[in-house]
């Protein structure tokens, strides 16, 4: 399996974490949504008053940029509704409790195993990941896989989750690159109801 889709099977896996927490977070965004909506309402009497004041070709221009600035202003408000969400959606990983952090991180590593002989690097202040967790790693590798993984001394800059390591290939399954990795794809959506495609 490509890095590739290692990246992408540690992303799913993030991602269905970050979507139990996201629905938490909905009924607040839907509130705010329907504050949007009321404030791109009135931007739209605005506009509709603004475009039946000037000459037709000054009103098809200015309706288009008030336009524009509604999604964007829209945008705006939903990459800070996303701020927010995956702020607190990474907050709520670093806190879970030990064993439920310790199980979501077991499955990340075991679904990014390629070999069984991969070494894991952990955060400088990370205390949940050790030896036991690694110890449970490889009792859980089937068939085929070395069950040889190892806890390095050497600590990373990262505030949760490891790298796993093999030779000159590393995953970043870091929580702040799984949060990042999860809300880029959500960008792209935002993006795209801006501008279309």
């Amino acid at each position: 399996m490509s890095t590739q889709q290692v990246v992408d099977a540690i992303v799913n896996q993030a991602k269905a974490e970050a979507d139990r927490i996201l629905a938490e977070a909905r009924s607040r965004i839907e509130a705010e949504q329907a504050a949007g909506d009321a404030e791109l309402d009135r931007y739209r009497r605005q506009t509709q008053q603004l475009a039946n004041a000037a000459a037709e070709d000054r009103k098809v221009r200015t309706l288009a940029a008030a336009r524009m600035d509604i999604r964007k202003e829209l945008l705006a408000a939903k990459m800070r509704w996303l701020d927010e969400v995956f702020s607190r959606a990474k907050t709520r990983i670093l806190s879970l409790p030990d064993d439920r952090y310790q199980e979501l991180m077991t499955r990340l590593m075991v679904r990014a195993i390629r070999t069984g002989d991969e070494r894991v690097r952990i955060g400088r202040n990370e205390s949940r990941i050790n030896e036991k967790t690694i110890k449970q790693v490889n009792r859980q590798l089937g068939p085929g896989f070395k069950g040889n993984v190892q806890l390095e001394s050497q600590r990373a800059d990262i505030e949760g989750g490891f790298l796993l390591r093999r030779d000159k290939i590393q995953v970043n399954a870091s929580v702040e690159v799984l949060i990042e990795q999860t809300r880029q794809g959500l960008e792209m959506d935002l993006s795209r109801e801006l501008f279309g495609s």
